[in-house]
């Protein structure tokens, strides 16, 4: 790929007219009929620019609520196959490795090419994947862990994708709050997944069933990005000159964004929001049943038939939480704002350190108090959750327009990895190795002791997130200044011949 190749696509079928950028096309199409009051710079009109994000958070929405639907019915999949903790983890763990193994080849692509069948292809394959999981015999568990893996493929065109979309639809407050909209549906989306997991689970009494809800909505979501939603200008809603937005090489983009702390460090911060986020998210509802059992307040599970109650009533309080944490966390920081331009990351910061006393009551109070544990995990989640719409914000206005599918997906590389890819399974492992025996106690006991790590494991990622408050200030000033000139060659004379040099090796 050239240093200098323009932003328009040039393959035919993954191109789309409304990323042409160049002056002449611009003024060509004003000659044919202007609209300034109904199209903003990014060719999409304000219209449908907000249906283009209501589409992306439905689908957003659907992904989470796949994602979590196993975790709903986890102690089902458990009885059905005999397996332990540590096999169950496995199954967050397939997914997230596939997905951000995946992330910087769609990233890449995301970049580069139409973003819209990029999307349409990766939500097709796994609509039609999560369906063929649903039909796996008792005797073939790795046959659930592969299709579980390959869900990970249409995941990760899609979430390195979305969040660039919006970006290049709105700017500033309006960004924001759009992001804080998309980011809604991860929250309200887990939590359905939970509900509908276990609601449809006990309707059908199958387990299997659960899994065949996403699928025929995964449909209706791949129809409404090819008819409705428009691919718009990269950059271009951001004043950006058209030579500002040439490509630079990937090796390139990846040598800039290692040098952009601000990136860097929030995305290490987000790494703990993954660890923490994917550890409860998976065990959570198993905790809680265990907690239940042991304090006597619930029968153990003899049948085949294992859904209980807690799934439906964590899937309840991550909805709500989730609702409340994403609004609470923008609305805070957009008063803060007004005071400091540090304030996205200081939420961030306050979110998880906020969030770590919480989760720690609310594990160790389990065996107590079922009340006390849902209250401590509402607070907990609550403080979460704020920092979902932020981490994104501050990616996308840290690093430039030509490089963010590439960041996103960079972003989900590092937090999957050293985040929610090995905690699930982490969590299940900690929890068969304090295992004395099979009893209802050391069930309990051995996960409550594995799930406090996550309180430990927020406050190091708020710790991150007030790192990154030094550096934001600069590097959000040097993407919003952005100087192509800094990454691309020039041609020097060197004996009678063209050569192409880095500008920061010429002495002027």
């Amino acid at each position: 790929m050239s240093h200098s190749e323009p932003t328009s696509d040039s393959a035919p079928f993954l191109s789309d007219d409304s990323e042409v950028e160049g002056p002449e096309e611009q003024g060509g199409a004003a000659a044919e009929g202007r609209q300034p009051q109904e199209e903003s710079p990014s060719g999409v009109s304000s219209v449908r620019a907000l249906l283009t994000v209501l589409i992306l958070c439905y689908i957003n929405l659907l992904n989470y609520m796949d994602r979590f639907t196993v975790a709903g019915v986890l102690p089902d999949i458990e009885h059905y196959f005999q397996i332990d903790d540590g096999t169950s983890g496995l199954l967050q763990t397939v997914f997230i490795c596939s997905y951000m193994f995946l992330a910087p080849l769609f990233g890449y692509l995301g970049d580069r090419y139409n973003r819209k069948i990029i999307m349409s292809f990766g939500i097709s394959f796994w609509s039609l994947v999560t369906l063929a999981s649903s039909y796996t015999p008792k005797e073939h568990f790795w046959a659930l862990l592969l299709t579980r893996g390959l869900v990970g493929v249409g995941e990760a065109s899609y979430s390195t994708i979305a969040p660039t979309i919006i970006a290049d639809l709105y700017v500033k407050g309006k960004r924001t709050t759009m992001l804080s909209i998309f980011y809604f549906a991860i929250p309200v989306g887990s939590g359905l997944g939970y509900i509908v997991g276990s609601q449809v689970s006990n309707a059908a009494k199958n387990w299997h069933w659960a899994l065949r809800v996403t699928p025929a909505l995964g449909l209706v979501a791949v129809l409404l990005l090819l008819f409705v939603v428009k691919e718009p200008k990269r950059g271009a809603i951001e004043a950006q000159q058209d030579h500002h937005l040439d490509r630079t090489s990937w090796l390139t983009d990846l040598l800039a964004l290692s040098k952009n702390y601000s990136f860097v460090l929030s995305t290490f911060g987000f790494t703990a929001v993954a660890f923490v986020t994917g550890s409860l998210a998976l065990w959570a509802p198993t905790f809680l049943l265990r907690a239940a059992i042991f304090s006597g307040e619930r029968a153990p599970c003899v049948d085949e038939q294992c859904s209980t109650s807690e799934s439906l009533i964590f899937g309840i309080i991550t909805c709500v939480t989730g609702v409340l944490g994403v609004a609470s966390g923008v609305q805070v920081s957009r008063q803060l704002r007004k005071k400091t331009s540090r304030a996205d990351p200081l939420v961030c910061a306050a979110g998880l350190l906020l969030s770590a006393p919480f989760l720690y009551l609310a594990i160790v109070f389990a065996e107590a108090s079922t009340i006390a544990t849902y209250v401590f995990i509402f607070f907990g989640e609550t403080f979460l959750s704020m920092n979902w719409a932020i981490v994104a914000d501050i990616l996308l206005y840290v690093v430039v327009p030509t490089r963010r599918s590439t960041a996103e997906a960079l972003q989900i590389v590092i937090s999957h990895l050293l985040g929610d890819a090995g905690s699930p399974y982490l969590i299940g492992v900690v929890s068969d190795s304090l295992k004395k025996t099979d009893s209802f106690l050391w069930q309990f006991r051995s996960l409550q002791l594995s799930l406090l790590l996550c309180s430990f494991v927020a406050v190091v990622g708020g710790a991150f997130f007030l790192a990154t408050a030094l550096f934001i200030e600069q590097d959000r000033h040097r993407a919003e200044n952005y100087d192509p000139t800094e990454d691309q060659p020039i041609v020097v004379p060197k004996s009678g011949r063209s050569t192409r040099v880095p500008v920061s090796s010429v002495l002027i």
